[in-house]
């Protein structure tokens, strides 16, 4: 009698048009044809969709291009046409998408994309993540931090400036004249009197 293996055969390589396909999509990255899981939680969730707000309310009076939420993914890594990423905000200019947002994931790389850090997420996996940006032509990177109340600035030319509470989160020149007090990311809503 055959011997049975406990193994599990090796897991499936997926395609970026695979990820397109399943039911809940918007909850994966693909990565070297893997599928994995973003990491959420709701005061990350909240952070990065008051930052989507901000930077949407902006550029929209700005006209500057698309703004993106977490669901959005990039397929713009040379090394891997599979790879797929999904920053939680993302920006890219008007000009680099003329005919607006495609169908399925976008092609080119985000001018600025932010990661909003959750928790069970390690410090390897979101520089991982930043190297895999700026290697792909991103112009800026944010990563914000909840539990520290803090945003880190990587470029391209390699420098990295931490902010905190008290500074000020720019644009620079990839969104030009955007600005807002990192602690506004993180405030609490105060209670209205009737």
């Amino acid at each position: 009698m055959p011997q049975t293996s406990n193994h599990l055969p090796p897991p499936l390589r997926y395609t970026a048009d695979d990820l397109l396909s399943l039911p809940y999509a918007s909850h994966y990255e693909l990565v070297a044809g893997e599928l994995v899981e973003r990491k959420q939680a709701s005061e990350s969730s909240c952070v990065g969709g008051r930052l989507h707000a901000m930077l949407a309310a902006h550029v929209a009076a700005e006209r500057l291009g698309w703004v993106f939420e977490q669901d959005a993914g990039f397929q713009c890594f040379g090394d891997d046409p599979d790879e797929v990423r999904k920053p939680d905000v993302s920006f890219v200019r008007y000009d680099r998408l003329p005919d607006g947002p495609p169908q399925g994931h976008c092609r080119v790389a985000p001018d600025l994309a932010v990661e909003v850090i959750a928790p069970h997420e390690t410090y390897t996996e979101i520089e991982t993540k930043v190297d895999e940006y700026l290697a792909a032509g991103v112009r800026l990177v944010w990563v914000v931090n909840p539990p520290n109340r803090s945003v880190r600035v990587h470029r391209p030319d390699g420098t990295v400036g931490d902010l905190r509470q008290a500074d000020e989160l720019a644009g620079e020149d990839v969104v030009p004249e955007f600005r807002c007090a990192v602690a506004a990311l993180f405030a609490v809503p105060s209670e209205t009197s009737a």
